[in-house]
């Protein structure tokens, strides 16, 4: 199997291309193949397929071998790919995914290579059976959620895959390996959930650290800075237009008042490549 690994601002891929469909061992690959010890390593493994409605068709297995619906990051990594490996030439792309359906891609070339992605990551969904958490409210803003006696409040947004945004003083410092795993579990949430803690600095400007669904503590999240822009619009906290810090670097996230779609930019990266 040949592969490339390549990573969105840290957040990082095993990236596959010329199957025509997802192996029946994809879950047990990406258990093998994305541990960091006796495997390759990364927090996905990512499989760019041929597509009945799309350019391409992205299918994601998390490190935990679960599937996830959408990556922010991914999507990018994926249009880097097929650009800079010719499998189009064209700089305007659509990509098939599993939770988000057809999505637009602008892709900014220099040099014949792919530098920045923008994503078109469509409507963000707000109603909180269908982001899916267990409460019945359109939008959930400032829900309390409680875990181990200790009390937060959380935004839910699906951006195709499912979050839970709490605001912190210091995200920068926060304790995400104690609280991110308990919260992603939480009974709240039925199919468990991304949780991204954040620290509004400005109108334009938050820092945020990710622990996500199936992966744990990552660099960066796509959707998750998508969710945190939407959730800060939600709350007051920031204009429609503004930038996520991540570990591992910025985001820039854009939800589009005409249109209601969020549009997130971003880098993407080739690291190495191998054949296993």
């Amino acid at each position: 199997m040949n592969f490339t690994k390549m990573h969105g601002l840290g957040n990082d891929f095993i990236v596959v291309e010329g199957e025509t469909k997802l192996p029946d061992n994809a879950a047990e690959l990406a258990e093998q193949l994305c541990n960091r010890f006796f495997g390759i390593g990364a927090d996905g493994l990512v499989y760019i397929l041929p597509s009945e409605k799309a350019d391409f068709r992205m299918r994601i297995m998390n490190s935990d071998g679960s599937e996830a619906e959408q990556c922010g990051n991914a999507i990018r990594c994926v249009a880097k790919y097929v650009y800079d490996n010719g499998l189009t030439d064209k700089e305007n792309i659509t990509i098939e995914t599993l939770g988000a359906g057809v999505q637009q891609v602008q892709l900014r070339v220099a040099g014949g290579k792919v530098e920045t992605v923008r994503v078109d990551m469509g409507q963000p969904i707000l109603n909180g059976l269908q982001v899916p958490t267990t409460i019945d409210a359109n939008p959930v803003i400032n829900q309390q959620i409680e875990v181990d006696g200790h009390e937060f409040h959380f935004t839910a947004v699906s951006m195709g895959n499912p979050h839970c945004v709490i605001y912190v003083d210091d995200a920068v410092h926060f304790d995400l390996n104690t609280w991110g795993p308990k919260l992603e579990v939480h009974p709240l949430f039925p199919r468990k959930i991304n949780v991204e803690f954040v620290t509004v600095l400005s109108r334009d400007f938050t820092d945020m650290r990710v622990w996500e669904r199936g992966a744990g503590p990552t660099l960066a999240c796509g959707t998750g800075a998508c969710a945190t822009v939407v959730a800060s619009v939600l709350n007051g906290f920031t204009d429609r237009t503004a930038t996520v810090s991540l570990k591992g670097g910025d985001l820039l996230i854009e939800w589009n008042e005409e249109d209601n779609h969020v549009y997130m930019s971003g880098p993407a990266a080739e690291v190495y490549r191998g054949t296993l």
